[in-house]
């Protein structure tokens, strides 16, 4: 049983996109053990779902995630002794990061320890004025795991990785943009409004396009003919050809 009643992963489906919402009011939206384990079923269902395109992981009320809710993990009211938190995070994080489609981490508040592991497993990150970020495990004297390291180093190069790691100090909006953390920085009161038209327009893109270019930025090397395969067989290419020529919104067939 969850010793967090309040603690629950809320997720909604819209016009080809799933919003999952991380929702712990009483702890700034930490992540539970519970919610932890719940996070990569969830995520592979809607992957199963063909009418999911795009998922936008965002948190409820005013603070996206503030990490992990230590109490549930190490010895609190419902713990499991068992369980390694850090196993936990980085099964969620992979969960999200192997979601075919575009990803998309919609950020305001703390977004902070697990919240950044998080939200580094997206595809692409928007956060609003005001948001707070940091990787936490030095002030724990916990060994971030080699996956979530290796995936920070390649978003905002080694040199950023090894301060936020080294430190656990926490970088304010601005400063992540910078870093190459953030995609876009919002004025308050816009992110949601912003975050919905960007998805929209995500999800009417050819999924054949997106799949293909994230294996690819990602660094998969071994489907290189796979994609070539399946470009020759999709309509995808000819059906964005006429659209574009008949001044039409195109019609993607080639899903996952």
């Amino acid at each position: 049983m969850d010793a967090a009643p309040d603690a629950h992963l809320l997720h909604t489906v819209a016009d080809g996109v799933a919003t999952v919402v991380i929702s712990h009011p009483a702890k700034r939206n930490a992540m539970t053990a519970a919610m932890w384990r719940a996070l990569p079923e969830l995520v592979t269902d809607l992957a199963d779902d063909p009418a999911v395109r795009v998922l936008v992981l965002t948190g409820a009320g005013p603070t996206f995630c503030a990490g992990a809710d230590i109490s549930s993990l190490t010895g609190g009211a419902g713990a499991d002794a068992a369980e390694d938190p850090r196993a936990l995070a980085v099964a969620a994080e992979e969960a999200l990061a192997a979601f075919p489609g575009p990803t998309l981490a919609a950020i305001r508040g703390f977004c902070v320890g697990g919240g950044s592991q998080l939200a580094a497993a997206c595809d692409l990150r928007f956060a609003e004025e005001g948001a707070s970020f940091g990787v936490t495990p030095a002030k724990l004297g916990i060994v971030y795991p080699a996956s979530s390291t290796r995936r920070l180093a390649s978003l905002v190069g080694p040199a950023w990785a090894k301060y936020l790691l080294f430190s656990a100090e926490l970088i304010d909006a601005g400063t992540a943009l910078r870093a190459g953390f953030l995609n876009e920085l919002l004025p308050a009161g816009q992110l949601d409004e912003r975050v919905a038209e960007f998805a929209r327009i995500l999800a009417s893109r050819s999924q054949l396009t997106q799949a293909a270019a994230k294996e690819f930025t990602d660094g998969r090397t071994d489907r290189d003919a796979y994609w070539e395969d399946q470009a020759a067989g999709s309509e995808d290419t000819a059906e964005g050809v006429a659209a574009f020529l008949e001044r039409r919104a195109p019609r993607f067939t080639w899903n996952p």
